[in-house]
């Protein structure tokens, strides 16, 4: 029985991402079974022994070993003192009695181990929650060799020949082990880059050591090189920093999406070689990878990191013989205490690379230093999150809406929705503020889908009214990105039985060409559905007329700087005229914002424009307000009478 004892443990049973404590010994099967038998002090002697062995066969450190003995030497103690307060003793004919006895010290056995490791635990503040099926398989395996042990000893005192034939029993305890362990590294390892994933990230983060998560295999399947920054000493914080390829869709769309997994492939390669042992390479999905740097030094330190990282992936990629050059916008979140959980730093990781890339900047770090996470700013941002998640009736979040007017007819042909807030200590917040502190964050979907719902809910009610009017709403970047705005769109319609071509979304321009193709299916969808696009603040961007062509637009509205200044400034005059004429040819309609005056009604009813919207025929209003002036409302159509042009002075 020693001898297997000590055989056996030179294969010990490690469970998926554990130390010492999760290491299972099959030599407890026999040292469990020495003890009901010959007492605990050969017990005792031949477990040290088998688990000096396992630990120089797992090469442990000398201290993790002396840990692992000690958790087994209390364990024997435990069940020994159960089988001597009921005088337990497997002779050669164990009865009924003995084997409800047996249950009972491998009870004390493994609640003297488990009990250990977790009051361990405890005092050293890491892994408390442990995971519940992973524990499990442990209890069990765990259960499986000591009850094992006392069939071993009865069976040898029948006949030495079959006590080999228990090898085949730990052989499947083994698999069971294994099989749990490779199910759990499974689901914490990306299936096509081989990178751990959001789960094991998760892991990582709450792990106050950050040390968790991969242990094996920290990086994914490939493996890393020391780079040219070299080992981080002294770090005392921790940063997370997320990667989000640039125009990643262009590669799938031109290439197909064979050669995009590819291409996700080797940006994991080479974000695995140049990313120190010590930090950890994570695919969050898509085209998404986050590295967690473990040692900091601050802001500084995380933008160089973030600048190494960009680097590496600037030089392009090989692809069927193809270079394909690959940037990424990075955003930074600094983890200003252990407690931070993952969902916060993804946050605001996210909230920072979406401001690199709305800024045109590879690279942003979120924190109270940088002007748009001030701290009024982010108090406001607190507020705004607390009223959209209690979504009180007197929350201060409402709706005004703004006519616009078709110049030929004067008739009214739809409305702009435009936010406003009445927050109960600074009073009216217009949607500048508002679009200009969420839109980086999370908090910006929550507050798209609130405006998409109270908006198509007025609809509803304008239509039961016998007043059917389209109505346009600004979503951002962010919400086209993440995809799930046109499930919300088709399900709003559907429950408000509102028709598709009485909703309108507008995207700004310089959203759309942040990434015009990430957003072409999102957009594309939406116009199957019947659901209109307007491209917001034309001509202060810089799109391209291919993509004019390519996306599925329906009208074009010319930004009211330019639209202001055509009255005096030949220039402004110029650049709306060629809007005008752009949209023609296009065949998209042309509308006007920031119409303040009668001159440049006219001078737009000469050039063409098909609507305009600004105060020159009504200001912003609520929807009860909107339904008095609709009643007063009688169209203004254009003069015949010539509106000269801006003299060349101006």
């Amino acid at each position: 029985m020693a001898v297997l004892a000590v055989v056996v443990d030179a294969r010990p049973y490690v469970v998926a991402d554990r130390r010492a404590s999760s290491v299972i010994l099959p030599s407890i099967c026999f040292t469990f079974a020495i003890a009901l038998a010959w007492g605990i002090g050969p017990a005792l002697a031949v477990q040290v022994v088998a688990v000096t062995v396992a630990g120089m066969r797992m090469r442990l450190a000398v201290r993790r070993t002396l840990h692992l003995a000690l958790q087994h030497a209390v364990a024997l103690g435990a069940a020994a003192a159960v089988a001597g307060l009921v005088s337990l003793h497997i002779g050669p004919e164990p009865d009924w009695d003995d084997a409800l006895l047996t249950v009972a010290a491998a009870a004390a056995w493994i609640l003297a181990r488990y009990g250990l490791a977790a009051l361990v635990a405890r005092v050293n503040s890491h892994r408390r929650r442990l995971r519940a099926r992973r524990q499990g398989v442990e209890v069990l395996a765990t259960a499986a060799l000591l009850l094992l042990g006392p069939v071993v000893l009865a069976t040898a005192q029948v006949g030495l020949a079959f006590v080999p034939l228990v090898l085949l029993a730990l052989h499947a305890v083994h698999r069971m082990v294994r099989s749990a362990g490779e199910s759990e590294r499974a689901a914490r390892v990306d299936a096509l880059t081989g990178l751990p994933n959001r789960r094991a990230l998760q892991a990582s983060v709450n792990d106050p050591r950050g040390l968790g998560g991969e242990t094996g295999d920290r990086r994914g399947r490939r493996g890393g090189r020391e780079n040219g920054r070299g080992e981080r000493n002294g770090g005392t914080q921790r940063a997370l920093l997320l990667l989000d390829l640039d125009r990643f869709r262009t590669v799938n769309d031109a290439l197909g999406h064979r050669v995009g997994d590819r291409l996700l492939v080797e940006v994991a390669r080479r974000l695995a070689e140049v990313v120190p042992a010590h930090d950890l390479v994570v695919r969050l999905g898509g085209d998404e990878f986050a590295v967690l740097a473990n040692r900091v030094d601050g802001a500084p330190e995380a933008r160089r990191i973030a600048s190494h990282l960009a680097e590496a992936l600037n030089r392009p990629f090989a692809l069927d013989g193809l270079p394909v050059d690959v940037s990424a916008s990075i955003g930074i979140a600094l983890q200003g205490s252990p407690g931070d959980d993952c969902a916060v730093l993804l946050r605001e990781a996210e909230a920072a690379m979406y401001d690199a890339k709305q800024r045109g900047d590879q690279i942003s770090v979120y924190g109270p230093d940088a002007a748009h996470h001030s701290p009024d700013r982010l108090a406001l941002l607190a507020d705004l999150r607390r009223a959209l998640l209690q979504d009180a009736p007197d929350d201060g979040i409402m709706l005004f809406y703004q006519p616009q007017i078709a110049i030929a007819t004067g008739a009214v042909v739809g409305v702009e929705a435009l936010l406003r807030w009445q927050h109960p200590e600074r009073g009216l917040v217009g949607p500048e503020e508002l679009i200009r502190v969420a839109e980086p964050t999370p908090v910006m979907r929550l507050l798209t889908q609130r405006v998409l719902h109270d908006v198509v809910r007025q609809l509803a009610i304008w239509r039961e009214a016998g007043r059917p009017l389209r109505a346009a709403v600004n979503v951002s970047a962010r919400d086209l990105h993440a995809g799930g705005i046109a499930d919300r769109v088709e399900e709003l319609l559907l429950r408000y039985a509102v028709p598709a071509d009485l909703l309108q979304l507008e995207i700004t321009e310089s959203a759309l060409m942040a990434d015009p193709h990430r957003v072409l299916n999102t957009i594309t969808r939406l116009d199957r559905m019947g659901v209109a696009i307007s491209l917001d603040d034309f001509g202060t961007g810089y799109s391209s007329l291919q993509h004019l062509r390519r996306l599925p637009l329906a009208e074009v509205k010319i930004d009211r700087s330019f639209v202001l200044g055509m009255a005096t400034d030949r220039g402004d005059a110029a650049i709306v005229r060629s809007v005008i004429d752009l949209a023609e040819a296009l065949g998209l309609r042309a509308v006007a914002e920031g119409v303040e005056d009668e001159r440049t009604w006219r001078l737009l009813a000469e050039a063409g424009c098909h609507a305009a919207q600004g105060w020159f025929h009504a200001r912003p209003m609520p929807p009860d307000e909107l339904g008095t002036w609709l009643a007063k409302y009688r169209p203004i159509r254009p003069g015949r009478t010539p509106v000269p042009l801006p003299s060349p002075s101006n």
